[in-house]
């Protein structure tokens, strides 16, 4: 994935295009399996943003890159208008048969540059997604002007994970793309999603007021490495798998499994945890 421009200048339309394609091709490869492996990652996630969010009935609420649902359906249930887009016409296929018969309007468009009226949402929502976009705070500005004055935004990232998470997550570091890997490396040097303070940074740049990042713990059990490898599957991670032989998927997995079972507690329980941050305020 590209990575941002230089400070203070936002990326060409042909900077950006690259990386937004690759980013639909990914969601369209998982979304059939994304999020449906029997392991609690997103559905709590998105729940948890949109109780931050205090969403209240009748209320204009957009959820930006929306995938599968996850947040949408969560704020459909708080009785507020919803509207949710992606760039994957395959994540909003599952979306318009979850919303089926409920006050949601779904549609297809691109998060670097949504082409929505401005001042036309009390709230927005936007789950794991930032980071995707090649520069986060050109789009997060773009997004505040969707807001009405005083509208309130929410949004969700990681943050550190147990040392099993970071272990097995680090299992697919020779298997990154360079041409992902390369932009990691470069916003490592100034990475506004290293902490609370470069969150509040990024948001208040991009012209968010009120401002503040709660930090909270998601528990992630897995039954075994094998509720571990179907839950890779239905993620990003899916396409680090494909570039493995048959024999380093084999090496993977065994090693996957050392880490799985080294954290199976007295209770028979494999329980790992990674950190989301929420970052809320208005515009």
């Amino acid at each position: 994935m590209a990575g941002p421009g230089p400070r203070g200048q936002t990326p060409r339309m042909s900077e950006l295009a690259e990386p937004v394609a690759m980013v639909r091709r990914m969601f369209d490869t998982v979304a059939d399996d994304y999020d449906q492996s029997g392991v609690a990652f997103f559905q709590p996630i998105a729940d948890r943003l949109v109780d931050l969010l205090g969403v209240r009935p009748g209320e204009d609420a957009l959820d930006l890159g929306c995938g599968r649902g996850a947040a949408t359906t969560r704020l459909a249930g708080t009785g507020a208008h919803v509207t949710a887009v992606d760039l994957s016409p395959a994540m909003l296929a599952h979306t318009r048969a979850a919303v089926a018969g409920l006050d949601v309007s779904v549609l297809e468009m691109d998060a670097t540059r949504p082409t929505l009226p401005e001042a036309s949402f009390d709230v927005l929502a936007s789950s794991l997604v930032l980071f995707f976009l090649p520069d986060p705070r050109d789009a997060l500005s773009r997004w505040l002007r969707l807001l009405r004055p005083g509208g309130r935004f929410g949004l969700t990232t990681f943050g550190s994970a147990d040392a099993t998470f970071e272990a097995l997550g680090d299992l697919f570091e020779p298997y990154i793309p360079r041409e992902v890997l390369d932009p990691m490396n470069e916003r490592e040097q100034d990475d506004p999603f290293a902490s609370p303070g470069t969150l509040t940074a990024l948001a208040e740049t991009a012209g968010a007021s009120d401002v503040r990042v709660v930090e909270e713990d998601l528990a992630v059990e897995l039954a075994d490495v094998h509720a571990w490898r179907r839950w890779t599957m239905s993620t990003g991670q899916r396409m680090f798998w494909g570039r493995m032989d048959d024999a380093q998927r084999a090496a993977t997995m065994a090693r996957a499994e050392e880490l799985v079972e080294s954290a199976r507690g007295a209770d028979g329980r494999v329980v790992v945890r990674m950190g989301v941050r929420f970052t809320l305020g208005r515009r």
